[in-house]
């Protein structure tokens, strides 16, 4: 006989819980926050009388967003005061993430940054129809709109990304082919290589947080975004390595220098070049590299 007996509330959120961290970090790209959301969302839902409840897995989302929202709103404040850019969190996944090719395209850096543009409103609806593929009918409910504003909400924010994302979508494999390219230029320090796998329009985004050297607004061009890695790997001293990963079912690089982590590198890929490099070097956002967060859209 099973002397453990759960209940019913906890076997339902348990049943979603990734689905629930994956919809909470990708509208707050940190999984610190997504955690503190799902905390308030189990709270909630342990006082819901499950039999007034038709979809457990819509009303679980609906409260996530609704606390997620909440979140996002208010670190808008302190995201202004962000010393440079402040890039996502970036997490280590499995093979299965990497494998869903529209989901790993929404959970990469390059689209979670373009996300950071949005208002907190437009980020949740899109993120719910465009990730989740979410109804309208249960966008509104988790906003506190109707289904047809949730509508226009979405179009706009799709309109939104869509001008700041690239054109044609890029296999895993052209990815991981550029990304060894830029690999084995950066570790044998071959100029001349580098400056042929990076577009010319090259954008390189760092994040140090005020915790670690980064630029403090993007770097554009290849020759500027070349001197300025060149000049980073020389302040860093001891010695350098690279490790290819795959953060957020992308493939991606871990910087080490003398066997620390110094930072996550991501790409976004288009045409068999770098088109922008995002590079993690807050310590307080490397705390995920290094055993995997089981990630979903199911």
């Amino acid at each position: 006989m099973n002397d453990h007996v759960t209940d019913p509330a906890t076997e339902a959120f348990v049943a979603h819980r990734d689905l629930l961290f994956t919809v909470a970090y990708e509208m707050l790209g940190s999984a610190a926050d997504a955690e503190d959301v799902l905390q308030e969302a189990w709270l909630r839902w342990a006082e819901v009388d499950l039999a007034q409840v038709r979809d457990q897995r819509a009303y679980l989302v609906r409260v996530t967003t609704r606390q997620a929202l909440n979140r996002l709103r208010a670190l808008k404040r302190s995201k202004e005061a962000y010393v440079g850019p402040w890039l996502p969190e970036p997490l280590l996944t499995a093979p299965d993430v990497a494998e869903d090719v529209e989901l790993s395209e929404n959970l990469s850096l390059a689209l979670m940054f373009i996300l950071e543009t949005l208002s907190p409103t437009e980020r949740a609806v899109f993120v719910l129809r465009e990730v989740f593929d979410i109804g309208y009918d249960d966008i509104a409910a988790a906003i506190g709109k109707s289904p047809a504003a949730a509508r226009q909400i979405a179009h706009r924010a799709r309109r939104h990304v869509d001008a700041r994302r690239p054109r044609t979508p890029v296999s895993p494999e052209e990815i991981r082919a550029t990304l060894n390219s830029f690999q084995r230029a950066l570790e044998t320090g071959d100029l001349h290589g580098l400056l042929h796998v990076l577009a010319p329009d090259v954008v390189f985004v760092s994040d140090g947080g005020g915790l670690k050297l980064a630029a403090l607004r993007p770097v554009v061009g290849a020759d500027k975004v070349l001197r300025y890695m060149a000049g980073s790997v020389d302040k860093a001293g001891g010695t350098f390595t690279s490790e290819p990963t795959t953060v957020n079912g992308n493939p991606g690089l871990i910087l080490r220098v003398d066997g620390v982590i110094d930072g996550v590198l991501a790409f976004r890929v288009e045409n068999a070049r770098v088109t922008g490099l995002y590079y993690v070097r807050n310590p307080e956002k490397l705390t995920r590299v290094e055993a995997e967060t089981p990630l979903t859209s199911r």
